[in-house]
């Protein structure tokens, strides 16, 4: 695992000294690609570093203490080898969290997700509102910022469609692998004998890029105005503040009615434009690498059940890894901590070769 990861630790060596020629100092375009690549590397290589230094600590502790007379001194050597093997080892559990974070792209702290109703009629839409709620009180926990991009309501107070953003220290880390069918087994409110239904609705993460990382040309955009759909009242559908974009060359569409001002429709609509195009983009990249990942875990398939909440039984079920968890009305508040734990250590196992 750490083969590549050499690969860099000698690259950035040289990068380093090639820092300190006093050349370098002369030439500001030198300069600046080098302190470009310092810093791409330094993220793994300083902790390697750190690494390969304890191990040189190790052996030579080790020898020392292979070679010693004196009893006590001999005990001496063989806790300290133990101190700076145990350092070691928990080092070296961080360098491999880095390396997944970096190959997951998981230490993105922007995303977007998407929720639309699935088959079940009204409950459908009560259950794609109820699972928003459990992603907002989920952020919340976390101290994560969570805004919401657009919604689009039914009369009985379900979600048709919504569309939010989450923002903060590991929540892509975190919401990586919502996207899918989700899956509820309940008795609805309106359901007069008691039985219970089955409906659905699907989740899609995008991660939301930077703005370096996608580019759109004011050419390839159809922008057209249309009523607002806000929350009702003497407003409701008086102002053409609503936008719809169209990217012409991929025709991807997105509606954006949430806000009454129409300059920030357009700036949510095109913020998920730009992550609908990202996506678009990483799961072409992926496919070309690969025909198929080894898990399904991550791979945004929204046709593929990945999820089944049980409420006769308070039971969840993540068919991915075959995970159940007894505790559906925590995980409902918000306490989605144990399912998304378990979601991001099986993903770095088949990742790193562990599983």
């Amino acid at each position: 695992m750490f083969e590549k990861l050499h690969d860099d630790y000698q690259r950035f060596r040289e990068v380093e000294a090639a820092l300190l020629d006093p050349s370098t100092a002369n030439d500001p375009a030198r300069l600046s690609s080098l302190s470009k690549q310092r810093g791409a590397l330094a993220k793994l290589a300083e902790p390697y570093g750190r690494y390969l230094e304890l191990g040189r600590e190790l052996a030579e502790t080790e020898s020392l203490r292979d070679v010693e007379q004196d009893d006590a001194m001999r005990e001496y050597l063989e806790a300290e080898a133990l101190s700076i093997r145990a350092r070691q080892d928990e080092l070296g559990e961080k360098i491999r969290d880095l390396i997944y974070d970096n190959q997951a792209g998981a230490d993105r702290a922007r995303l977007i997700i998407e929720i639309r109703a699935g088959i079940g009629g009204d409950e459908a839409s009560l259950f794609a509102r109820d699972l928003f709620e459990m992603y907002q009180r989920f952020a919340d926990r976390r101290g994560w910022k969570f805004e919401t991009l657009e919604i689009t309501p039914t009369e009985l107070g379900g979600f048709r469609e919504s569309s939010f953003s989450v923002s903060g220290e590991g929540a892509f880390r975190h919401l990586q692998f919502e996207s899918g069918g989700h899956r509820v087994q309940r008795v609805p409110a309106t359901e007069a004998q008691g039985r219970i239904h089955t409906s659905a609705a699907t989740v899609a993460v995008l991660p939301e890029p930077e703005d370096v990382e996608i580019k759109i040309r004011d050419e390839d955009l159809q922008i057209d105005v249309m009523r607002s759909g806000g929350p009702g009242g003497q407003h409701q559908n008086k102002t053409e503040s609503g936008v719809r974009i169209t990217h012409l060359p991929s025709g991807v569409v997105v509606n954006c009615r949430d806000e009454r001002s129409q300059h920030k429709n357009k700036a949510k609509a095109l913020r998920i434009l730009k992550s609908r195009l990202y996506d678009q983009s990483v799961n072409k990249a992926q496919a070309e690498r690969s025909e198929a990942r080894r898990t399904l875990i991550g791979s945004g398939d929204r046709s593929q059940r990945i999820r089944t909440y049980s409420y006769p039984q308070n039971r969840v079920t993540d068919h991915r890894i075959d995970l159940t968890l007894y505790n559906l009305d925590r995980i409902m508040l918000g306490d989605l901590d144990a399912l998304t734990a378990a979601l991001i250590d099986h993903d770095r196992r088949e990742q790193l070769g562990e599983g």
